[in-house]
C-alpha cells in the first residue's frame, strides 16, 4: 500500500486515526502497531513473518548482547545480528542479479546454466533492515541500553509512516518517542502534520505522476539512437523532477503523518537541486541515508583519519555501496561510482574551482546529477550510454516523441519549486510554511489551501491508473 492510492486515502486513513485518537493514552501505541502491520501486509502479507521474525530475533540478540560482558560474546552477537540482516538483505535483494549473471557467464563458456526461482523483494527491506543494523551497533556502541519490551523495538521498525521508504532513523532519535510523542499530540500538530501530508499528496500526484507518464513514454521508444537531443533532455528533466518531486514527496507524507501522532521524524529532504556541488548534493538528497553511510560504513573504513588517498578510496567505496543498496543492477553500481568520483574530484581540486563560480556552480551540479539519473533510470550500461550520447551530441528534433499540453506547464511549476529557495523570498516562504509557529490566521489560510490541493489529487488518483512510486521497490 503506497500512501497515494486510494486504499490507504479512503479507507486505512481515516479508519487509523480514528481509532488512534479515540484510543486512551496507554493504548495508543497497540493502535499503531495494530495498524502497522496491516499497512505493511495489506499487499505483501507473507512478508510480514519476514519482518516479524528477523525483529523477534535482534531483539533477543541485542539483549544478550547488553547483558554480557564479555568482548568476544558481544562481538559474536554482534555479527550474528549484522549477517542475519545483511544475509537476508542478499537473499532477497541480491541473489536473483548475481545468479542471473552467474548464468550469462556459464552460458558463454558453454557450461549449464544455475536453475533459480526468482525471489520477490519484501517491501522496504533496505530500509527497515538498515534501522535494525543501527539499533544492534549503537547497543554495542554504548550510545543506549538494550530495550527491554520487544514491542517498543517494533514500533520502532515497522511505524508505517517510514516504513516503506523511510527516512531512516537511528533508535536515539527514536528512543524518546515511543512513549513521549502522546506528550506531543495536539491539535497543532495534527494540523500541521495534515499539511505536511498534503503538500507531499500534491507533490507525488500532481507533479511526479505527471511527468512519470511522461518519462515512460520517451523511454518506450524502441532505439535511443533514433532520438533527438531536445526529445532526450525533455525525458531527462522529466525524470530528474519526477524522482525529487516523488521521493520527497513520500518524505513529506512520511513526516506529516508522523506529527499527526506526535513525532519528530528528520528531515530527508533540503532542496538538492540548488546545491552548489556533488558534495552538497549528498548532505541535502536522502539526507538519513548519507548520514546511515557515513557513521556505520565511512567511518568504520578509517573515514578521514587515513590518509589522503585512503580517504578518497574509503568515500569512493561508500558510492559505490550506495549505488548497489539502491537496486540489484549494474547500472547502479556504475551511478554510485559516478558520484563518488566527483565527490573525490572535488575534494582534490573542482571543489575550489566551484566556490569560485558561486550561484554559477548550481548549474554544473544539476547536469552532473541529471546525467546520473538517466543510469538510474534506464538501468542498463549500453542502453543509458546511447540515451546520454543523444543529449550531449546534438540531433535535431524529429517529432518522434510529441510534448502534450501537460507536459511544459508542469515541468515549469516543477522547476520553480525546485529552484525557489535560491532566492530571499523562496525561502522566507518555506520557512514560513514549514518551520515557524502558526497563527489562527495561517491555520486558517493552510487547512483552505491544503483542502483544495486534497479534493484536486483525490479526483486525479480516482481519475486515473498511472500512480507508481520510484522507491517503492528499494
Amino acid at each position: 500500500m503506497v500512501f497515494s492510492s486510494i486504499a490507504f486515502l479512503f479507507y486505512f486513513l481515516p479508519l487509523f486515526f480514528l481509532l488512534y485518537y479515540l484510543a486512551p493514552a496507554r493504548y495508543k501505541n497497540a493502535v499503531i502497531l495494530a495498524g502497522s502491520m496491516l499497512f505493511y501486509s495489506w499487499s505483501a502479507p507473507r512478508f510480514l513473518f519476514v519482518i516479524l521474525g528477523t525483529t523477534l530475533a535482534d531483539f533477543y540478540v541485542v539483549r544478550q548482547m547488553g547483558n554480557t560482558r564479555a568482548r568476544s560474546t558481544r562481538r559474536a552477537l554482534l555479527a550474528a545480528s549484522v549477517l542475519l540482516n545483511v544475509g537476508l538483505l542478499f537473499y532477497f535483494k541480491y541473489s536473483n542479479f548475481f545468479v542471473d549473471n552467474l548464468n550469462h557467464v556459464l552460458a558463454a563458456m558453454g557450461i549449464g546454466t544455475v536453475k533459480w526461482l526468482q525471489i520477490a523483494l519484501p517491501v522496504g527491506i533496505s530500509f527497515y533492515t538498515f534501522e535494525t543494523i543501527t539499533y544492534v551497533v549503537d547497543v554495542y556502541r554504548g550510545t543506549h541500553k538494550p530495550l527491554t519490551k520487544f514491542g517498543d523495538y517494533l514500533l520502532y521498525i515497522i511505524f508505517f509512516p517510514k516504513l516503506i521508504a523511510g527516512p531512516i532513523i537511528r533508535f536515539h532519535e527514536f528512543a524518546s518517542q515511543v512513549h513521549g510523542h502522546i506528550g506531543h499530540d495536539h491539535m497543532d500538530n495534527r494540523l500541521r502534520g495534515f499539511y505536511r501530508f498534503v503538500l507531499g499528496l500534491s507533490k507525488k500526484v500532481l507533479i511526479a505522476n505527471v511527468l512519470g507518464a511522461v518519462v515512460d513514454d520517451i523511454l518506450s521508444i524502441n532505439s535511443y539512437a533514433r532520438l533527438d537531443s531536445i526529445t532526450a533532455w525533455a525525458g531527462a528533466l522529466a525524470y530528474t523532477f519526477q524522482i525529487y518531486f516523488d521521493f520527497s514527496g513520500y518524505s513529506d507524507m512520511a513526516l506529516g503523518l508522523g506529527q499527526m501522532m506526535g513525532f519528530r521524524l528528520p528531515e530527508n529532504f533540503n532542496d538538492p537541486y540548488t546545491a552548489t556541488s556533488i558534495t552538497d548534493f549528498w548532505r541535502r538528497w536522502h539526507i538519513t541515508l548519507g548520514a546511515w553511510m557515513r557513521n556505520y560504513l565511512y567511518i568504520p573504513l578509517g573515514g578521514n583519519r587515513a590518509g589522503k588517498w585512503r580517504v578518497y578510496f574509503n568515500l569512493w567505496l561508500v558510492f559505490v555501496a550506495s549505488g548497489l543498496w539502491h537496486g540489484a543492477a549494474w547500472a547502479f553500481l556504475l551511478w554510485g561510482m559516478y558520484h563518488g568520483f566527483f565527490l573525490v574530484v572535488e575534494r582534490l581540486f573542482l571543489g575550489r574551482w566551484l566556490a569560485r563560480l558561486g550561484k554559477l556552480s548550481v548549474l554544473y551540479t544539476f547536469i552532473v546529477v541529471v546525467a546520473g539519473w538517466v543510469l538510474f533510470r534506464i538501468e542498463y550500461v549500453r542502453p543509458s550510454a546511447q540515451y546520454l550520447s543523444r543529449m550531449f551530441i546534438w540531433r535535431p528534433y524529429n517529432s518522434l516523441w510529441f510534448f502534450d499540453g501537460d507536459f511544459w506547464p508542469i515541468m515549469c511549476i516543477a522547476a520553480f519549486f525546485s529552484f525557489i529557495t535560491l532566492t530571499r523570498a523562496g525561502r522566507w516562504c518555506q520557512q514560513k510554511v514549514f518551520y515557524d509557529a502558526y497563527t489562527p490566521g495561517r491555520h486558517m489560510l493552510m487547512t483552505t489551501i491544503t483542502a483544495l490541493l486534497l479534493m484536486v489529487c483525490a479526483a486525479r488518483i480516482t481519475a486515473g491508473n498511472f500512480n507508481p512510486f520510484i522507491y517503492f521497490r528499494f
